[in-house]
């Protein structure tokens, strides 16, 4: 099954196979498969693909099945899995199973475990699933290329148990990160650190689905991280504790508490909250740089300096010429400076009260009474109850 449409797919129960319940991948969906005989099979297939960052902008990334990241694939503990991959990328490719324990050639490092996947070639990786957890999966063949282009996705394994570390809504998404210039479609592949898209599931904000909850649910976030940074994930609102890393499960008795956690490159994190206050929830990445869009990084501070005169006369010679940032950066959200094609604002998205001026990785818990079981639908902004918003004062000081 191929599938390039970026919106969030409701999940739905497994119709073959162990029981289990369902997580939910933002701004993306799970790989279908087939049961032959008692061995679980799926199909990924290595290609290029196209992929809208937010509304304006779309990018020529590499991905599987048509989306970048790939599919999540979800499957049970003590299940037998086999996984043909097709490479319809134009050099050849590999998929290492991160984090997941199989036989040494399964691993998928190319040149050391296993040949690499020649272009127009389908390989077998088949394995049987020895603990629950979650997992990621990306290649180890020209991997710097490779991953900056976008190749990546979640490997879920539930409990054998289905009623074992049970929630009712549960979330995953993958942090990544390009460079690309504005308005160009192809990311930089030898960028190493001055990256200005910074996503979630190859999305940005205002592009980033919110993540929709009954008021009551118990709720899981799962975060992959295969950026070439850290990124501490914040979420407003609550506090809530880790019971997941790329290791398994933390027991009850180790979980910790938090309101941001820091995901180290190349690892995952999931913690847990009790969704008992209704609202418009913010999470986002706590560094400032990583929730903005198209960021360049040679912006002059112009804080304090009025360039008034200047700006006269740069605009007689070039009409739309605007003044910015001797205020801040906030009236950017207010302009319709001219913009090349295919790129974004700086900072971006309209909530009921006005800009933002958000972007990149950043989106919002909607906590709701009364939503229906299953419903993933954007339940719109929150009506506040009277005398619960921030309000101007003009009495006296």
């Amino acid at each position: 099954m191929l599938r390039d449409d970026p919106k969030t797919l409701a999940p739905s129960a497994p119709a073959t196979g162990r029981p289990y319940n369902p997580v939910v991948t933002l701004n993306g969906w799970s790989a279908p498969w087939r049961m032959n005989g008692n061995v679980k099979e799926f199909h990924l297939v290595a290609e290029p693909v196209v992929r809208e960052f937010a509304p304006g902008m779309k990018a020529n990334l590499w991905g599987y099945n048509g989306s970048s990241p790939g599919p999540t694939i979800e499957a049970v503990e003590g299940d037998r899995v086999r996984i043909f991959v097709t490479n319809r990328l134009p050099e050849h490719t590999t998929i290492h199973w991160h984090g997941m324990l199989l036989p040494n050639g399964m691993d998928g490092v190319g040149g050391l475990t296993q040949p690499h996947i020649p272009v127009g070639k389908t390989f077998v990786y088949e394995f049987d699933l020895k603990k629950s957890g979650t997992f990621m999966y990306h290649p180890h063949s020209d991997e710097m290329v490779q991953m900056a282009m976008g190749m990546m996705g979640f490997f879920v394994v539930h409990p054998r148990d289905s009623s074992r570390y049970r929630v009712d809504r549960d979330f995953v998404f993958l942090l990544n990160s390009f460079d690309i210039e504005p308005g160009a479609a192809t990311p930089k592949v030898a960028e190493m650190t001055n990256f200005n898209m910074w996503a979630w599931n190859s999305r940005v904000f205002p592009g980033i689905d919110p993540l929709p909850v009954r008021r009551g649910d118990r709720v899981r976030i799962r975060v992959g991280n295969l950026t070439m940074t850290n990124h501490p994930i914040h979420l407003h609102g609550y506090d809530f504790e880790v019971t997941g890393t790329d290791g398994g499960w933390v027991p009850p008795s180790a979980r910790w508490p938090e309101v941001s956690i820091d995901i180290p490159v190349g690892a995952m994190r999931a913690f847990e909250v009790v969704a008992s206050e209704p609202g418009d929830w913010a999470i986002h990445c706590h560094k400032s740089h990583h929730t903005m869009n198209a960021m360049g990084h040679d912006v002059p501070t112009m804080i304090g300096v009025d360039h008034r005169k200047v700006a006269r006369k740069i605009t007689s010679l070039v009409p739309d010429y605007m003044v910015m940032g001797e205020r801040g950066m906030a009236d950017m959200q207010d302009m319709e400076m001219p913009i090349p094609d295919n790129t974004l604002p700086m900072m971006t998205g309209t909530g009921p009260f006005g800009p933002i001026e958000m972007g990149g990785m950043f989106s919002v818990m909607k906590v709701r009474e009364g939503l229906p079981r299953g419903d993933y639908r954007d339940p719109g902004w929150f009506k506040h109850p009277p005398g619960t918003v921030a309000y101007e004062w003009n009495g006296p000081i």
